[in-house]
């Protein structure tokens, strides 16, 4: 019996810590962008979560509560006080997260937060990602992650997704790894102008989608209109997916 298909669509954007391209602080800038990508899944990175603050300094609440998703965050650092790293919301339930730390000695702390969500009646492992900027820095983030540690954990039975910012504009030796494991999301198929950064007039394409079988990717888009084009440096990139549950039941 074929198992019935479902759609999934799932979104990366680096928020820069909710600071626009006009130097403003706006987190409701933010939720707009968020409410118009309209994701089941969202990846966001440099987020900061000020726990004890105004709505709008725990970023990673205000949005979660704002539309109703649930929430996890993988911290990698302290910014003015509060948690900073990568956050992941969710409309189905996160039923287990984990937050590996993939820094790099004498660079800035990085991680990948796991999320595992209860997808309908099957299980995803999304992996939220933000990579250094540096070639060798990224080449040993991309070997930590592709170790049983992380990505090739044997205890991993369902589907996989890692997105997020990798920093990396070119089919560079990261990508390569990546691709070599996990299907990608080719965005010169998808997308007349698939650059992501810098927001307003970007030149340069940092943010991908890996996945696997049984996701089937069906459409990739960028949300760009007036206010992302502002609220951060980056244009969100939302990727829709069919999936046929035959992987990962839970």
């Amino acid at each position: 019996m074929t198992s019935e298909k479902k759609i999934l669509r799932i979104g990366t954007y680096n928020i820069h810590k909710a600071r626009g391209l006009d130097g403003r602080i706006r987190p409701d800038r933010i939720l707009s962008v968020l409410k118009a990508m309209n994701a089941d899944v969202i990846a966001l990175q440099e987020v900061v979560s000020n726990v004890g603050k105004s709505p709008e300094e725990n970023q990673s609440e205000y949005f979660a509560r704002s539309l109703g998703m649930y929430y996890c965050i993988g911290e990698n650092r302290k910014h003015k006080g509060g948690i900073y790293g990568n956050t992941t919301l969710s409309r189905f339930p996160i039923i287990n997260h984990k937050n590996h730390d993939i820094s790099v000695h004498g660079r800035e702390r990085r991680g990948v937060l796991r999320a595992d969500i209860e997808f309908e009646e099957s299980l995803i492992h999304v992996f939220n990602v933000h990579l250094g900027t540096a070639f060798l820095e990224r080449r040993s983030q991309v070997r930590t992650i592709l170790t049983s540690a992380v990505l090739l954990d044997e205890n991993l039975e369902a589907a996989r997704i890692l997105l997020g910012d990798f920093n990396e504009w070119t089919h560079g030796l990261a990508s390569k790894m990546l691709s070599a494991r996990m299907s990608s999301a080719d965005v010169k198929a998808y997308l007349k102008r698939g650059k992501t950064y810098p927001g307003f007039l970007p030149f340069l394409h940092l943010d991908h989608v890996y996945f696997d079988p049984p996701l089937k990717l069906q459409c990739l888009s960028l949300v760009r209109n007036r206010t992302s084009l502002i609220a951060s440096d980056h244009l969100p990139l939302v990727a829709d997916f069919v999936f046929n549950g035959e992987r990962g039941q839970s």
